[in-house]
């Protein structure tokens, strides 16, 4: 009877632990490892995109053509008044926006360092020596499956990683998979599927290592989770049961014992 009881316990160990390396992220890192490069990656902008772009110079009254307005009025219809903030740009279908003065201008597929300097090569015929700072209001990324929190997240600094995703959504569950992590982009409709393995050091090379506008990170369910999900509610009075006949067995040989 004894030799049941452990041998029970002992498989109940063995079915529900997991190894440390099923669950550590970058594991194939060693401690001489010394990982460095440079980093230069830098959003292009797409189709959709919304931009506030804000230009200065040291004659401000000559910059105010080319900073527009638009007033947000309160939902209250008891309030009147309006709050003025600046006029947001989309990137339209042909990958332009429409900018004042200058009119229509291309600028999807350039990133923002050459998008600011199309920019300030145009209003030189306007402005002396003009500053232009460009800044993307929707850059949102979504992150599904099995993660603490799934749900949208906005990147203030127009730049985010994988791992920063991650971070947003409360890292992964315990039944996530680390291995199988799907990236999808979206370029102008066109949609690109790329698979990550979160464990691997080669992870800091992937393409999708670096997030775009309106990507999606979905995180799969593993074995665990996914052989949880079939446990109906029989099964779990079942798995109820022999807990309670293995705690029943566990008196009585500590009663024969004794």
């Amino acid at each position: 009877m004894k030799k049941i009881f452990y041998f029970l316990i002992s498989s109940l160990f063995l079915v529900s632990c997991a190894s440390r390396e099923d669950v550590v992220y970058f594991n194939g890192i060693n401690l001489t490892d010394n990982i460095t490069g440079i980093d230069t990656y830098m959003p292009v902008y797409h189709n959709n995109d919304e931009l506030i772009i804000v230009v200065n110079a040291i004659d401000a009254e000559a910059a105010k053509p080319f900073n527009l307005t638009a007033t947000a009025f309160n939902s209250d219809i008891n309030i009147a008044r309006g709050q003025e903030r600046l006029q947001t740009y989309i990137v339209d279908s042909e990958g332009e926006i429409d900018f004042p003065v200058l009119g229509k201008i291309k600028i999807a597929g350039l990133n923002r360092d050459q998008a600011t300097n199309l920019l300030r090569e145009k209003l030189k015929d306007y402005i002396k020596d003009p500053i232009v700072n460009i800044r993307t209001v929707n850059y949102r990324i979504t992150v599904l499956g099995e993660v603490n929190r799934p749900g949208t997240y906005t990147a203030t600094n127009e730049r985010i990683t994988l791992i920063d995703a991650l971070g947003l959504a409360g890292d992964l569950t315990i039944y996530g998979e680390r291995e199988n992590v799907l990236v999808i982009h979206d370029y102008d409709g066109e949609k690109t599927f790329t698979r990550v393995n979160l464990k691997d050091k080669n992870l800091f090379d992937s393409p999708a290592y670096y997030l775009a506008q309106n990507d999606v990170v979905y995180v799969e369910p593993n074995n665990t989770r996914a052989r949880n999900s079939s446990i109906g509610a029989a099964t779990g009075v079942t798995i109820s049961i022999v807990g309670i006949l293995i705690s029943v067995a566990t008196l009585v040989v500590t009663i024969l014992n004794n």
